[in-house]
């Protein structure tokens, strides 16, 4: 399971019981620098919520009680997945959460996926380490396109990656962005765009991804 293998597991997460009161779970905060952490039940089971920094402070600034229970600032009680959740339905419900709690196939708390664990798979797509060029190709949408584009690159080097944008209803322009192999040369970069070209695709942008620049089509020779 894709979610699973990028989840941080509970053994090794900081976290506050039910029990313990604002006073002790800012200072669970402020020694473990985290800017919030899931609270759990006594069993260490059962995923309540979870309890941000930012709201005890509002909350001792107003001269609340803290010594509350930390579940008077409970928040985000909801927003939990399961381990084997499909993959889109993480990027739906994580938003802008630093983490979402994810839950084991008993409804237990099983640990987090992060963001930045998130963004990391995400980088790692691009195939940057073993890559050379992105190719971002203008397209209609129309049935086809892919198979095409796909096809014409074939015929020169092996696909890296491929991501697609503008997938919605409605839209007229589609990206489709391709990573090459790491070693192709600036010959068959300008070959594989004047073959896409002539079959009406845009190549819209091309990013050298050794540089970190991007190259302007006229400049390949």
């Amino acid at each position: 399971m894709l979610t699973k293998s990028l989840v941080l597991k509970k053994e090794f997460l900081t976290t506050v019981k039910e029990t313990v009161t604002l006073e002790e779970a800012l200072k669970v905060l402020e020694d473990s620098g985290f800017r919030c952490v899931p609270i759990l039940d006594e069993t260490g089971k059962i995923f309540r919520g979870n309890i941000y920094k930012m709201h005890i402070y509002r909350h001792k600034s107003q001269g609340g009680d803290m010594s509350l229970p930390v579940t008077y600032l409970l928040k985000n009680a909801t927003k939990t997945i399961p381990v084997n959740a499909p993959f889109f339905k993480v990027f739906f419900n994580i938003k802008d959460l630093p983490y979402i709690a994810v839950l084991d196939e008993q409804a237990n708390f099983y640990g987090i996926l992060t963001h930045s664990k998130l963004l990391g798979m995400l980088s790692d797509s691009w195939n940057i380490d073993v890559g050379s060029y992105v190719l971002t190709v203008a397209s209609s949408g129309e049935r086809g396109d892919l198979a095409l584009m796909s096809k014409i690159l074939a015929k020169y080097v092996s696909i890296s990656g491929c991501l697609t944008l503008d997938a919605k209803r409605g839209e007229y322009v589609r990206r489709t962005l391709f990573t090459l192999p790491a070693g192709t040369d600036a010959a068959t970069l300008n070959e594989i765009v004047n073959k896409l070209e002539k079959k009406h695709f845009r190549v819209v942008e091309i990013d050298d991804l050794q540089s970190g620049q991007p190259v302007r089509s006229d400049e390949i020779e």
